[in-house]
């Protein structure tokens, strides 16, 4: 799954682990992304929280890292 860091304000790709915070249908409500200053944050540290617990891999490439759970 592509991370998709993106600005609160601009529209995320699908797919994406920031889309996935921002849906309505998490556990949470999709409240992520709806208060401006968080800009990306879900799509840049959830990835190496869950690699650090064991529970994804993640890629380290210069760009357009992935992350897949395990």
């Amino acid at each position: 799954m592509p991370l998709g860091a993106a600005d609160e304000r601009k529209p995320v790709a699908e797919g994406t682990v920031e889309a996935s915070g921002r849906s309505a249908s998490n556990p949470v409500g999709g409240w992520y992304g709806t208060r401006g200053g968080y800009r990306g944050q879900l799509g840049m540290c959830l990835p190496p929280l869950g690699e650090a617990l064991g529970l994804a891999e993640v890629t380290h490439d210069a760009r357009n890292n992935r992350m897949r759970a395990i």
